[in-house]
């Protein structure tokens, strides 16, 4: 199982830089860049609410989940058709 942090894909759509979004949410550049990088091991609901309001999204944008264990196509790549 993995969460995957979508906030440098969210960041990017709304061209807005990790400083001027440290600004606006009042969190370190540094929790920001451990989040951003998926290197957190957990965010408070009240961190999220407030990313979702400046970044005008829902958490859905901003976390995935990726079941680790599911096969990454249908076909094996030594098969042939």
């Amino acid at each position: 199982m993995a969460i995957i942090v979508n906030l440098d894909v969210v960041m990017a759509k709304r061209k807005m830089s990790l400083n001027e979004l440290s600004d606006k949410v009042g969190l370190t550049l540094s929790n920001l860049s451990i989040l951003k990088t998926g290197k957190a091991k957990a965010i408070r609901f009240s961190t999220l609410e407030t990313l979702c309001k400046v970044l005008a999204c829902q958490p859905g944008d901003l976390l995935a989940y990726v079941d680790d264990e599911a096969p990454t196509s249908l076909y094996n790549t030594n098969d042939t058709l």
